[in-house]
């Protein structure tokens, strides 16, 4: 993986940090992800017609990945309505790296050098082991398991797009087909709870719409990395995310216990090195 190529995953991780803190601190966490997904669709709207659709191969995977982005967002839901930032990302995002890799090397036929699987086990045992810093005995178990079922729809959605981009023949009409299609994620949200919507404060709307752009160009750039790059690997380098969330999670929301963090980074760092040298 080139330099530049680290880069952009590791700018996009910061952004996806800094959105799901915006969800974390909504008090109405299912509108504040309505309007995420309204953040992604209406500029992709715009953009569409200059950059043109797809191919009719891709299509598939972008209506199978707007299907697993329901259950993702509705386990997104669930976990920080129950959880803390600081323990709800870590293993969310923790168990995609091993799973990103596995799926890419049977339904891609994509296989990776041993320095890469190195690179790949440090950061998924270093985002553990800060999974594991932040649990405690008021731990919310149901945050928990909704932070697996998160991680599962990370991974499946991560492969089909892996997939489907590099099928596209239009890389930057996918990026916007996809976002166009999570239209029908704010309609659901916004036509079901229409109350909730109207009752929001105003900060929290335009903070919900930032999430989005925001969002949505974090994983614009992780695409674009999937054309270039192998799966597992710009998968894993993406959840380096889970530093700049815990760091996050401590600083803003004030969330404990704040020991162990150091070792969780260090683990991350190495893991980020040995995949940024791997060929």
């Amino acid at each position: 993986m080139t330099l530049s190529i680290a880069l952009i995953v590791l700018a996009a991780a910061l952004l996806h940090a800094t959105w799901n803190a915006i969800v974390k601190g909504a008090p109405d966490k299912a509108i504040v992800l309505g309007l995420v997904a309204l953040g992604h669709a209406v500029p992709a709207l715009f953009a569409l017609p200059f950059l043109g659709l797809p191919v009719w191969a891709a299509f598939p995977f972008i209506v199978g990945s707007t299907l697993i982005h329901w259950g993702y967002y509705w386990f997104l839901n669930a976990a920080y309505k129950h959880g803390d930032l600081s323990v709800v990302y870590p293993i969310s995002r923790g168990i995609t790296p091993i799973l990103v890799a596995l799926g890419a090397m049977y339904f891609a036929r994509e296989f990776l050098s041993p320095e890469a699987w190195i690179g790949i086990i440090c950061i998924s045992l270093g985002i553990g082991f800060l999974a594991l810093a932040g649990l405690g005995k008021h731990t919310n178990w149901i945050a928990i398991a909704a932070a697996f079922g998160t991680g599962l729809m990370i991974a499946s959605y991560s492969i089909v797009d892996g997939i489907g981009i590099r099928l596209s023949e239009n890389t930057l009409g996918y990026i916007a087909s996809l976002f166009v299609a999570e239209i029908f994620v704010a309609i659901f949200i916004f036509t079901t709870r229409w109350e909730r919507v109207v009752a929001l404060p105003k900060r929290y709307v335009w903070a919900g719409l930032a999430g989005g752009v925001i969002s949505g160009l974090a994983y614009g750039l992780v695409l674009y990395a999937k054309t270039i790059a192998p799966l597992g690997v710009v998968s894993a380098l993406r959840e380096s995310s889970v530093i700049f969330a815990a760091l996050i999670g401590v600083m803003w929301f004030g969330e404990g216990p704040k020991s162990n963090r150091l070792a969780a980074a260090i683990a991350v760092a190495v893991g980020i090195v040995t995949l940024a040298m791997a060929r």
